[in-house]
């Protein structure tokens, strides 16, 4: 019994409206996948809320108080931007979605298990730190990051982001700070435009931009040939993981042809690192993924490799 997931049923009450692509069926989706007798040794708790003084380790305070202040009536919402849409319920998910993280970092470094996944939204990678956009309003692994660094003295952590989208947010949070890594495989060009190899924050940022229609192959050969490395000479005390599943060939918002197997794959590459590093400490937060059979399946796949690490 090493892996911890962590979710909580207010993270289905964030409705950011009909057709939008980040809606409360992707969690449900997760959550059934990992219902079933396979998963059956599962630690299972419920997200805390996270704090405003834990969401300030990312965050302005004026930042976080203006998030937490949007509460739209019930069934009204309010578009913060485009695409990133908060209803009655999305503070408390977001509270919830960044606790979960926190928790996560707890159990983990306390010794309590030796992985953990984070099942929750809304996601975390896009926010800037005085910006939400891309469906995201807290950045989330950062939060966990910073939370392991402040309450259990980890040194170094390393955040390594596989979504199929650049994890703006992130980069922003830590591009000058080179006590936390950021390494992040993704398309390129694609929403939202960041994440060029040349960005490369203090020489703590390594991005390996993707084009359209790369397979696992390409994926593979990115994370080999360049930010496992990079990682390996970093020596985490902790990784921290933006498990995002859009890069699945299946999904509708990118292109690239990234499979289970893969996503696997890659799990158990920075389960070994992390056992080389740190202990094998590992915490995984859901981002994004937005084919439900995709998502059901690779996150059973990274979970699966979680618990078997």
């Amino acid at each position: 019994m090493n892996t911890l997931l962590l979710t909580h049923r207010a993270c289905l009450l964030h409705e950011p409206g009909d057709y939008h692509p980040e809606c409360p069926d992707r969690l449900r989706a997760v959550l059934k996948a990992l219902d079933t007798e396979e998963f059956a040794d599962l630690i299972r708790d419920e997200a805390p809320q996270a704090t405003p003084e834990q969401l300030s380790l990312a965050h302005p305070r004026h930042y976080v108080d203006a998030i937490l202040a949007v509460r739209p009536a019930e069934g009204e919402t309010l578009a913060l931007d485009g695409d990133t849409i908060m209803s009655h319920g999305s503070a408390e998910a977001a509270l919830r979605a960044a606790g979960a993280g926190v928790a996560a970092v707890d159990a983990v470094c306390r010794g309590e298990v030796r992985h953990a996944f984070c099942a929750v939204r809304p996601p975390g990678h896009h926010a800037e730190p005085g910006t939400p956009m891309g469906f995201c309003l807290f950045a989330n692994a950062v939060i966990a990051a910073r939370h392991a660094q402040q309450a259990h003295g980890v040194a170094r952590v390393a955040i390594l982001d596989f979504d199929v989208h650049h994890g703006n947010g992130t980069q922003a949070c830590v591009k000058d700070d080179p006590s936390i890594f950021y390494g992040s495989t993704h398309q390129f060009p694609l929403y939202p435009g960041t994440g060029d190899r040349h960005e490369t924050g203090m020489g703590n940022v390594v991005n390996a931009p993707l084009p359209p229609g790369a397979d696992g192959t390409a994926f593979r050969e990115a994370w080999q040939g360049g930010i496992l490395p990079a990682l390996d000479a970093f020596a985490p005390g902790l990784i921290v993981i933006s498990a995002g599943f859009d890069a699945h060939a299946r999904d509708p918002l990118a292109q690239l042809r990234v499979r289970e197997a893969d996503f696997a794959w890659l799990t158990d590459q920075l389960c070994a690192l992390a056992e080389r590093h740190c202990g094998g400490k590992v915490v995984s937060l859901l981002e994004g993924g937005y084919d439900l059979e995709a998502l059901a399946l690779s996150t059973a796949a990274h979970v699966r490799a979680l618990m078997r690490a």
